[in-house]
């Protein structure tokens, strides 16, 4: 058998770590602790090295996740995704593999237990057979699927069934990014879904909304209380977790903005403001 180079995999390895954990920090840690079992296993008795890289890091992802719930929970405000460039995401060759690394499909599935996200992203995106997944995840194949099922379903829960293309997407976070550091109420207000929800993740690094603002009127009376007190200067697109985002400061803090879009209108914003999760997605 040919010697398999453990790098041909790294990209695969990180992507399926990061969605099961939303960080790519501890994502890191995930692989690089794969890569050291690699090393310490005899690679010739090894027949599917892809079937036995996913396995690992799947389970190491699995138990990182149940001790990052303990954490997360005593997080200070909101605890969102890491935000990763489209480019460092992994490979995104399918649909399934650019929707489950969106941000709001990432945010969606904190609401699942750890086997639970583990079950959807193994089968969403990397499409293995139930038997495997039962497997990495110590539970019977009808387990499995049940879990794939009530995932599905809570993911599925006010998402969009069309994406916007990428210059409407574009255009609506360009307008939203203009109407917000303008304080326009009524033009802020004509674009949001009437379930409209701002998180804002300050981590307690930075000053931050504690809990999500709900309800069209709630938050565009935030965002125009956020004018009044702050100027809005150095916006950029990016493009983060396959899609745009805006990089913009607010005052003297540095911000990330990432809208999701249902119906044509705002249904969710996300605010990253905590500088530890923003190394990643600094422009140039």
């Amino acid at each position: 058998m040919p010697a398999v180079d453990f790098e041909d995999y790294r990209p695969l390895l990180l992507g399926l770590a990061y969605r099961m954990l939303g960080s790519m920090w501890d994502a890191e840690d995930v692989v690089q602790e794969a890569w050291l079992r690699w090393q310490g296993t005899d690679q010739s008795e090894i027949r599917e090295p892809r079937a036995f890289l996913v396995t690992v890091v799947s389970r190491l992802a699995l138990d990182q996740l149940r001790s990052a719930r303990v954490k997360r929970e005593a997080y200070t405000g909101p605890w969102l995704p890491e935000p990763v460039l489209t480019t460092e995401a992994g490979p995104l060759d399918t649909a399934e593999l650019r929707d489950t690394v969106s941000y709001a499909t990432l945010h969606m599935m904190e609401r699942l237990s750890p086997p639970e996200r583990a079950v959807f992203v193994l089968r969403e995106a990397f499409e293995l057979p139930y038997d495997e997944i039962a497997e990495i995840v110590g539970s019977s194949v009808a387990n499995a699927r049940q879990m794939h099922h009530r995932a599905s379903a809570r993911v599925a829960e006010g998402r969009d069934k069309f994406r916007p293309s990428s210059e409407d997407h574009v255009r609506l976070l360009v307008t939203f990014m203009e109407a917000a550091a303008g304080g326009d109420l009524g033009a802020l207000t004509e674009l949001f879904h009437e379930d409209v929800v701002a998180w804002n993740d300050g981590g307690g690094k930075v000053r931050a909304a504690l809990r999500p603002i709900a309800g069209r009127d709630k938050v565009a009376r935030f965002l125009a209380g956020l004018a009044a007190r702050y100027d809005f200067t150095g916006a950029r697109l990016v493009d983060v977790n396959g899609a745009p985002a805006i990089w913009t400061r607010v005052g003297r803090m540095n911000q990330l903005v990432v809208i999701d879009i249902r119906d044509g209108l705002i249904k969710g914003i996300y605010g990253m403001l905590n500088p530890d999760k923003l190394a990643r997605v600094q422009p140039e």
